[in-house]
């Protein structure tokens, strides 16, 4: 029977699982995933949501509403803790597995037991752009949540997605508000930023400042990439840069890696799918380390507006 339905359709990706396998071995590792992926269906099912199909070391739901998704998601990635070191039934599990959680919302076929549909390609492609234990929406499913629930995300912009004509507005969901505010650290409540500061990228010729509205950044190789470097090594949508918690963000979002190296560090850091805070000045490796002059590297320097404000030089100290 086939019958077209409006859902709110959610996919769940578990990154680390490759290093599991090369670490515990072919039986540990799929005892690890298999619970992981289990303990996902559950909470999907919790909250009256249905699984769709299990996607090897994810899953696709459907929810009648976006209020039970955005919830899901929130423990699922809670979930991911109780599956850690010491956690059981698994033991000595090396490192913690990240989450990656789409959603899109709109009309749907059901057919044969599967879900077609525009909202199921959106999310599909929308999970591509997720980093390490994020949960990324379209504004058909911020559109369908409350006051205090919208309040928990900020927009990313429009993105384009593979296979799409028309971008996407996408959202970032921020950590689940329990009495934990994100600016608050060990060293006291830090206000947060009333403006973002700039951050220079410089790749050849192409030398751009980036602050406010121009925010977030994707860097790639696609003409709809905000900052394009032409070079076959970078992901048509490889890294992105935005503004969070006072700082800028770099989130890999490739499968060939981003790599940085600061200028005050010989170590070079390599993030898959993961995400690090960019300071001072250095340089950001696109699909290969930042080793040489033929590589496809970007440099960058974490501006304050004061260095391009004019500056009265004939004022005395």
């Amino acid at each position: 029977m086939t019958s077209v339905v409006e859902r709110t359709i959610l996919f769940a990706d578990l990154r680390g699982s490759t290093a599991l396998y090369e670490s515990m071995g072919n039986a540990e590792a799929t005892a690890v995933v298999t619970q992981s992926v289990a303990l996902l269906a559950r909470i999907v099912e919790n909250l009256g949501g249905q699984v769709v199909k299990t996607l090897g070391d994810g899953l696709m739901a459907m929810f009648d509403a976006p209020p039970a998704a955005v919830q899901a998601a929130d423990e699922m990635h809670e979930s991911m803790e109780r599956i850690g070191p010491g956690a059981r039934p698994v033991v000595n599990l090396p490192q913690p597995l990240k989450l990656q959680v789409a959603l899109a919302c709109g009309e749907v076929v059901e057919m044969g037991g599967d879900v077609f549909g525009d909202a199921v390609n959106v999310a599909a492609r929308l999970l591509d752009h997720a980093g390490d234990n994020e949960t990324l929406l379209t504004a058909n499913v911020l559109a369908g949540l409350d006051e205090e629930q919208r309040a928990r995300f900020r927009s990313l912009d429009k993105m384009q997605l593979r296979g799409r004509v028309e971008p996407v507005h996408v959202h970032l969901l921020e950590a689940r508000r329990q009495g934990f505010d994100p600016a608050a650290t060990a060293f006291g409540d830090i206000a947060p930023a009333a403006e973002p500061e700039g951050i220079r990228l410089v790749w050849l010729d192409v030398n751009r400042i980036y602050s406010g509205a121009s925010l977030p950044i994707v860097l790639g190789r696609s003409p709809q990439a905000t900052y394009c470097i032409d070079d076959t090594r970078v992901s048509r949508l490889h890294a992105r840069v935005d503004w969070h918690g006072g700082t800028f963000q770099l989130t890999d979002l490739s499968y060939n890696g981003t790599y940085v190296r600061f200028d005050h560090d010989p170590e070079v850091i390599s993030l898959r799918r993961g995400t690090c805070t960019l300071h001072g000045s250095g340089v950001i490796g696109l699909g290969t380390p930042p080793v040489d002059d033929q590589s496809p590297s970007v440099r960058f320097e974490v501006m304050k507006f004061a260095d391009t404000q004019p500056q009265d030089l004939h004022r005395r100290p």
